[in-house]
C-alpha cells in the first residue's frame, strides 16, 4: 500500500450527514448498518486497481458507522467491507470480501466486471447462498468517488415550473434520442451533452413538449445474462446507486455534461423528470451478487420473508424489494431524491413501480411512511411527482390509489383509447371518462385532472407506429424465443404484418396515428408522448427493447417515410391548441365547464344509447361561460369521433355564433388549418376525428 495514504490518520467524525461528505480539512464517512460488527473503509490509487489503504471506521453512533480523514481532497476513490455475520437464515449476508458501494457516492469509476467473486456465496456448492465464497471481489467492481457538489457554477439557472395543466411530457432516453442525431456532434452522441445540445432543445422546444421525461440515468451495471448474450441494459432498470448518475452517458465534461443539459434545457423553458428505480436494486434475490446493500446489511435494507428470512419478498419481479418501512432506508431513498432536486436542479420524478415505496409489512397504504415523508417535505412536496402505480404483489395494482399532490401513469387510458380506435365494441362509455381526465378515478380528496398521466405508448410495449403495424410482437432479437415482453398489445396491423408498399393500408395506418395523436393532445389530463411517435418511429415490432442498445432502440433522424414530416406538423398544430385553448386542458374539475355528450342524430346520448356495444361514434360538446370573453380563446368546442371503417353523417349541435367551423381533422383530407363553416349535418368520415369552434 502507498506509505503516504497510510499515514492518514482517522478521527470520530460525525454520523449526522450519510456518505463521503468533504469539507475543507477532509473527508467525513458515515454508514449505516445495524448489525454490521465492524466496517473498513478502503482507499484506492487514481486507477481504482490498487488498495492503497483499508482503516477502520472507529466509531458508531446511532447505528452509523463513522469516521473523518483529515487531509483527504475530493476525487479519492473508496469502498467498503462490511464484517458480520453470515447467516442468510436470519437475513445476514456479511462477507468482508466483498467490496462494497457506498449507497450515498456521488460518482462511480469503473463497471462491475462479472466474475464468481461477485457472489457472497460458493456457485458451485450445492446449497449455493448457504455457502460462503472466500474471493475477493475488488478487482472487479467499481469504486465510488469522492466529489464537491459545489464546484459547479450554475450561474442563475432555474427550473421552469410549468403548471401542471400545461405539462406535456415526453418520455425519451439520452443515448436512444441522441445516438443517431445528424446534427450533434459524434463526440456528443449518446451523452448528457448531447441531450443537452441546441439543436435537441430547439426541436423540444419546436414541438411544444415542456417536460423531458428520462428514462434511469442514476448508475447501473449491465446484467450478467445479458452480457453473456452480447447485449446490454439499455433501459436502465436496474439501479446500483440512488445518487450516482450513470457514467455511461457522460460526455467530454463528465458529471459537468449532466449539469451543462439541464441548464440548457432549462434556458430552453424545458422541466427535467428522472425516471427512478427505488423499488428494487441491481444485487437480485439469494442467488444475486452482493454489491452494496446486500452486505451492508441485508436484513435492514430488503423485504425478506416473515417466516424464512433467507428468502427475498419479490413484489417488484426483480428478485427483492427495497424495504422503505425502515426510517434509514427510507431516509436514503429522500435523501437521494433531495439531492436531484438541490444539487442537480431536477424538476420532478416518475417512479417506476412506484406502489413498492407505499407498501408497509401490512400492504400498500396510501399513508405509508414514504408517502408522508415526501408530501411534507419542503423540497420533494414542491417537485412533480409521478408513480406508476402497480407491481405484482398482492393488492399492487392502484391506480387512482395514490394520494393527493401525485399524478399517476393512467394505463386505463391507454388501453381504453387503444381499444376505441379500434372499433371495440362497448367501449364508449370508458372512452368518454378517459377522454375527460378519468374523474371516475381522480376526482376526489381535492385531485386535478392532471392527476391522469395518459398516454398510448411508452417505452415498455409497441411505439405508435408500430401499434399500428404489427399483430404480434417480435422480440427474438432479445433472445428470450420471442416470450419476453407483453402479449396484449391491442394492436391492429391492417392487412399486413409490418412494413408494406400497400398504399392503402399505409393511409389507414397514418389515419390511426393521427387519431391517436389527436385524442392524446386533446384529453383532459397530462399527455405523455413517447420519443419519435411524432414522425412514426418504429422498433420494428420490438415490444421490449430493454437490451438492444443499438438501432432497434435508438431513434432515427434521416431516411424518415414521406409521412413523417406531415405526422410532426400535425403533432405541432395540435401542441400549439392545447397551449391557446383552456378547454382542451382542463385545470380543475369545478370550472364550471359544461359537458354534453352527442349521439350522430344530433341529440344528447341516451343511457341506451351507451350501452349500445356498437354505438362507438360520439361527439362531446364542451363549453364554459367564463371564456366567453377572452380574446382568442373558445368558450365553446366540439370534438367528434367515428372509429368505424365507414363514414357516418353526424347533425350538430347549434353552434354560439350560428355555425361550426373546423380547427382540425384527422381526415386525409384537409388535415389541418381552420376551414370555413361545416355543415348542420356533417359528414364524419371513416376513423377520424374532427375538432369544431364556432366560427
Amino acid at each position: 500500500m502507498d506509505a503516504k495514504l497510510n499515514q492518514y490518520r482517522m478521527e470520530p467524525g460525525g454520523w449526522q450527514q450519510l456518505g463521503a461528505v468533504p469539507d475543507k480539512d477532509g473527508v467525513n464517512f458515515a454508514l449505516f448498518s445495524a448489525h454490521a460488527e465492524r466496517v473498513e473503509l478502503c482507499l484506492f490509487d487514481d486507477s481504482g486497481s490498487i488498495e492503497t489503504a483499508r482503516i477502520e471506521l472507529p466509531e458508531y453512533t446511532n447505528e452509523v458507522w463513522h469516521g473523518y480523514i483529515p487531509g483527504l481532497k475530493p476525487g479519492a476513490l473508496y469502498g467498503y467491507r462490511v464484517h458480520g455475520a453470515y447467516d442468510p437464515a436470519s437475513g445476514h449476508r456479511f462477507n468482508a470480501n466483498k467490496l462494497l458501494i457506498d449507497p450515498y457516492a456521488r460518482e462511480l469509476v469503473g463497471d462491475v466486471t462479472w466474475s464468481k467473486a461477485h457472489f457472497g456465496y460458493d456457485l458451485e456448492a450445492d446449497d449455493k447462498d448457504l455457502s460462503f465464497n472466500e474471493a475477493d471481489s475488488a478487482a472487479g467492481m467499481p469504486k465510488c468517488r469522492i466529489i464537491d457538489p459545489k464546484a459547479y457554477d450554475w450561474k442563475a439557472d432555474r427550473g421552469p415550473n410549468i403548471p401542471w395543466s400545461r405539462t406535456i411530457f415526453y418520455e425519451t432516453h439520452v443515448k436512444g434520442f441522441t445516438q443517431l442525431h445528424p446534427a450533434v456532434p459524434e463526440d456528443l452522441r449518446g451523452t448528457f451533452e448531447g441531450l443537452g445540445h441546441k439543436a435537441i432543445v430547439d426541436y423540444l422546444k419546436s414541438i411544444g413538449i415542456t417536460s423531458v421525461e428520462l428514462l434511469p440515468i442514476h448508475v447501473f451495471p449491465d446484467d450478467s445474462h445479458l452480457t453473456e448474450k452480447g447485449l446490454r441494459n439499455f433501459w436502465g432498470y436496474n439501479s446500483l446507486g440512488f445518487f450516482a448518475p450513470a457514467t455511461r452517458y457522460y460526455g467530454p465534461r463528465g458529471m459537468d455534461g449532466l449539469r451543462d443539459m439541464v441548464r440548457a434545457l432549462h434556458d430552453g423553458g424545458i422541466e427535467v423528470i428522472l425516471d427512478v428505480v427505488y423499488n428494487h436494486t441491481a444485487e437480485g434475490n439469494e442467488l444475486g451478487p452482493t454489491l452494496s446493500l446486500k452486505g451492508i446489511d441485508n436484513f435492514s435494507y430488503y423485504r425478506t420473508l416473515p417466516d424464512d428470512h433467507r428468502y427475498y419478498i419479490n413484489d417488484t419481479g426483480t428478485g427483492n424489494t427495497v424495504n422503505t418501512s425502515h426510517p434509514r432506508v427510507l431516509q436514503m431513498v429522500t435523501d437521494s431524491l433531495r439531492y436531484w432536486v438541490e444539487d442537480m436542479h431536477i424538476d420532478g420524478f416518475r417512479f417506476d413501480l412506484g406502489t413498492i415505496l407505499g407498501r408497509e409489512p401490512e400492504g400498500f397504504d396510501q399513508r405509508g411512511g414514504f408517502f408522508d415523508a415526501v408530501s411534507q417535505d419542503p423540497v420533494l412536496s414542491k417537485v412533480k411527482l409521478v408513480g406508476e402505480p402497480w407491481d405484482i404483489g398482492p393488492g399492487g395494482y392502484q391506480v387512482g390509489g395514490f394520494p393527493p399532490g401525485w399524478a399517476e401513469w393512467n394505463d386505463k387510458y391507454r388501453d381504453t383509447v387503444r381499444d376505441y380506435w379500434k372499433d371495440t365494441d362497448a367501449t364508449a362509455p370508458d372512452f368518454a371518462a378517459r377522454l375527460l381526465g378519468s374523474g371516475d378515478i381522480y376526482d376526489q380528496r381535492g385531485r386535478r385532472p392532471w392527476a391522469s398521466v395518459n398516454f398510448i405508448s411508452a417505452h415498455d410495449g409497441f411505439t405508435l407506429n408500430d401499434l399500428v403495424s404489427y399483430n404480434e410482437k417480435h422480440n427474438e432479437a432479445n433472445g428470450e424465443d420471442n416470450k419476453d415482453g407483453h402479449s396484449d398489445n391491442r394492436s391492429d396491423n391492417y392487412g399486413v404484418e409490418g412494413p408494406t408498399n400497400d398504399a392503402a393500408i399505409n393511409a389507414v395506418r397514418d389515419q390511426q396515428k393521427r387519431n391517436l395523436l389527436a385524442t392524446l393532445l386533446l384529453s383532459h389530463g397530462t399527455p405523455m408522448l413517447l420519443a419519435g411517435d411524432e414522425f412514426g418511429r418504429s422498433q420494428m415490432g420490438n415490444n421490449n427493447g430493454y437490451c438492444q442498445d443499438n438501432e432497434i432502440s435508438w431513434v432515427h433522424w434521416e431516411n424518415l417515410p414521406g409521412s413523417a414530416e406531415e405526422l410532426r406538423d400535425f403533432v405541432r398544430q395540435l401542441t400549439a391548441l392545447r397551449a391557446a385553448q383552456p378547454l382542451l386542458r382542463r385545470e380543475s374539475w369545478r370550472d364550471g365547464m359544461i359537458v354534453t355528450w352527442l349521439n350522430p342524430g344530433g341529440g344528447e346520448q341516451t343511457e341506451e344509447q351507451w350501452q349500445d356495444g356498437g354505438g362507438t361514434t360520439l361527439g362531446v360538446h364542451l363549453s364554459r361561460e367564463d371564456l366567453k370573453h377572452v380574446d382568442g380563446v373558445w368558450s365553446d368546442t366540439l370534438i367528434l369521433f367515428n372509429p368505424h371503417g365507414g363514414p357516418v353523417p353526424f347533425t350538430l349541435p347549434d353552434s354560439p355564433s350560428g355555425t361550426w367551423g373546423r380547427a382540425l381533422t384527422t381526415a386525409a383530407i384537409a388535415q389541418t388549418g381552420t376551414s370555413p363553416a361545416v355543415e348542420t349535418v356533417f359528414e364524419l368520415p371513416a376513423r377520424s376525428l374532427t375538432l369544431l369552434h364556432p366560427a
